[in-house]
């Protein structure tokens, strides 16, 4: 008994009040000590109790974290039951926080103990995601790597030398040098192989290993060598890093004479920075009214999805509001201001993948009749989450609030069934966006209809459904997933770019709408891509039915006239992949939507419904 309860009670004594009084910073090495995984437990536990939205009790927690706890024992054999590790041990379960911390910890000390071989930062870990089971899906622990590549992603820039790469054929291959960066200030391209860093080899660096040279503080050197298709000596660079911008707003372009279109990703620290420079230059341009595209966002910093749709709207119009067990946690989220595109013409694209701050965005324009929401249902996230970091640097996502819209709609879609249900969900509805949409609002109960400013029906209870459905392209082809699957478009451009580089640029670097519209391949560059197909395991044969390819393996086998079929699709990629290359991200798009994106040509048709949206909602104001 003195061996597992006389050293926790200390420990836990020691532990408590260094975390009360705030002194609890340590020194973190490659594997955390007993100390620091039973404070990682502690501040885990209590930041759930302390701050999600719904109440847990501690039991519960407790029993879920040393389930997660044992279930991936690296010796499968060792006996549980009777033991610490069995959550049945010692009676019931705890009822305090520090009933909890300190039979976790008899139970780490007993697997420490009886298996000195355990990993028991692993099985702290596992222990933290155990507890986290039956909390909501969006309540998540992220390993320190994580936090730290999420931190850089929503604070909208890093410290490095600024390309984006891949290792191919264990090289490290430039696929742009991205702008404004010092790589592309120095003049190093898309194709360019970097080959040492700071005089060692860099052949064979897995991705991680690049990021962990080329990234590092402002200011600081490293030097590379690169050799570069065509040129028969290596190239030496010396680049000072910098801090490199990572951009949330995709692409901000002029769709026609008057129409503005703007993609944004994600809503990280400088969303609405970059989404008012692309609406200015858009403006500029003769912008007279606007399309944005939030296919596939996930969300991100909720304030930066109010600012924006603050943009839209007079002062004082309510934008969003949040709800929580905790007082400190409600909110109400309006525009302090006179927005600068109040009367603009707006249409909003979704899909299944909007989520979170897209919701926002889109339940605000859609509940104050503001524009059209086009596309299909999105995905139904509407929980506010807080991150907290841990003592190993690693962090914990916690639920602390719902958010509503204006019209009182809670849009996160139900997940009582678990984690996995809840993720597989958006799979399971059909493929067909108007069939989804019939079969959602006819089960939607009576208690979850609410009605926009102007009294259209709207409903809650599992995302946006959108004003206007339109069915995204279901285009399905075995050859294009081949290819994507093998990166053979990627590999191909850059095989094509290395060879003819040169020439490409000197004819299209300054006439993209030609490229555009007038590029295509030639016969030699079609047969060089189907060999690589056929090289890396397509197998083009009449022996089975054209509308019936076969998997074996990795092998593919295609009909020849299925191939011929679908090669326009293969084309357009390999089309839109040298966008990227050469260019960037923003044109990849371009390209991308003027050759594939059947549901923006769609979109941009519903501009009389716009002006009806306008007239309707006008008149039910001044009646």
């Amino acid at each position: 008994m003195k061996r597992f309860i006389a050293a926790p009670l200390l420990s836990l004594m020691v532990l408590a009040g260094l975390y009360a009084t705030g002194t609890d910073t340590i020194l973190i090495s490659d594997k955390r000590t007993y100390q620091e995984n039973i404070q990682k437990y502690l501040q885990v536990q209590r930041l759930v109790l302390d701050h999600h939205v719904d109440s847990h009790q501690v039991g519960d927690l407790y029993r879920n974290s040393l389930l997660g706890m044992v279930r991936n024992l690296t010796d499968s054999t060792l006996a549980v039951a009777g033991t610490p590790l069995d959550t049945l041990f010692a009676g019931p379960l705890p009822r305090t926080l520090r009933e909890a911390v300190m039979a976790f910890e008899q139970a780490y000390r007993y697997l420490e103990t009886t298996d000195p071989d355990e990993d028991m930062d692993a099985r702290t870990d596992d222990a933290i995601l155990g507890m986290f089971a039956d909390l909501d899906p969006h309540s998540i622990y992220l390993e320190p790597e994580v936090t730290e590549a999420e931190g850089e992603t929503f604070a909208g820039k890093f410290e490095g030398i600024g390309v984006q790469f891949d290792v191919i054929n264990d090289s490290i291959t430039v696929v742009a040098a991205i702008s404004g960066g010092p790589s592309e200030r120095l003049g190093i391209r898309s194709g360019d192989r970097i080959v040492k860093i700071d005089g060692e080899s860099s052949v064979g660096y897995t991705n991680q290993q690049v990021l962990g040279k080329l990234r590092g503080a402002k200011g600081t050197r490293v030097k590379v060598e690169i050799v570069r298709p065509g040129q028969a000596n290596p190239l030496t660079f010396t680049i000072v890093r910098d801090e490199i911008p990572v951009f949330s707003v995709d692409a901000g372009y002029m769709l026609d004479t008057e129409t503005g279109y703007i993609k944004i990703g994600n809503f990280a620290a400088t969303t609405y920075d970059e989404f008012m420079s692309a609406i200015t230059r858009l403006e500029q341009q003769g912008m007279k009214k606007l399309v944005i595209d939030l296919r596939g966002n996930p969300g991100g910093y909720l304030v930066q999805a109010t600012r924006i749709a603050g943009e839209f709207f007079p002062a004082g119009t309510p934008l969003v509001s949040t709800k929580s067990r905790h007082m400190r946690y409600n909110g109400e989220y309006t525009t302090p201001r006179n927005g600068l595109y109040m009367d603009l013409p707006l249409i909003v694209l979704v899909n299944e993948g909007s989520a979170s701050g897209s919701e926002i965005l889109a339940g605000a324009i859609q509940d104050h009749d503001r524009g059209i929401i086009a596309g299909a249902r999105t995905y139904g996230k509407g929980l506010v989450q807080n991150q907290f970091e841990l003592v190993d640097k690693s962090s914990v996502r916690i639920t602390i609030s719902k958010y509503y819209t204006p019209s009182g709609r809670l849009i996160q879609k139900p997940y009582a069934d678990g984690r996995e249900a809840y993720a597989y969900e958006v799979f399971e509805r059909s493929d067909n966006a108007e069939s989804d949409a019939r079969y959602f609002i006819q089960h939607v109960p009576d208690s979850l209809m609410y009605q926009t400013s102007a009294g259209r029906p709207v409903y809650g209870g599992g995302g946006v459904m959108p004003d206007h459905i339109l069915q995204s392209d279901t285009t399905r082809s075995f050859v294009y997933g081949f290819m994507r699957q093998k990166n053979l478009a990627f590999d191909h451009v850059r095989a094509y770019l290395d060879r003819d580089g040169d020439a490409f640029r000197a004819r299209w670097q300054n006439r993209f709408e030609q490229f555009v519209t007038d590029f295509r391949l030639t016969d030699t560059d079609r047969a060089d891509f189907r060999k690589r197909m056929v090289d890396n395991g397509m197998v083009i044969t009449d022996t089975v039915a054209i509308d019936k390819p076969v998997i074996r393996g990795e092998t593919l086998y295609v009909h020849p006239d299925a191939y011929t079929r679908d090669l326009w699709i293969v084309e357009g990629m390999i089309q839109v992949e040298l966008a990227r290359q050469v260019w960037d991200t923003q044109h990849f798009y371009r390209a991308y939507n003027a050759i594939f994106d059947v549901t923006l040509k769609e979109a941009v048709t519903l501009w009389p419904e716009v002006t009806e949206l306008r007239s309707y909602a006008q008149s039910r104001r001044r009646n």
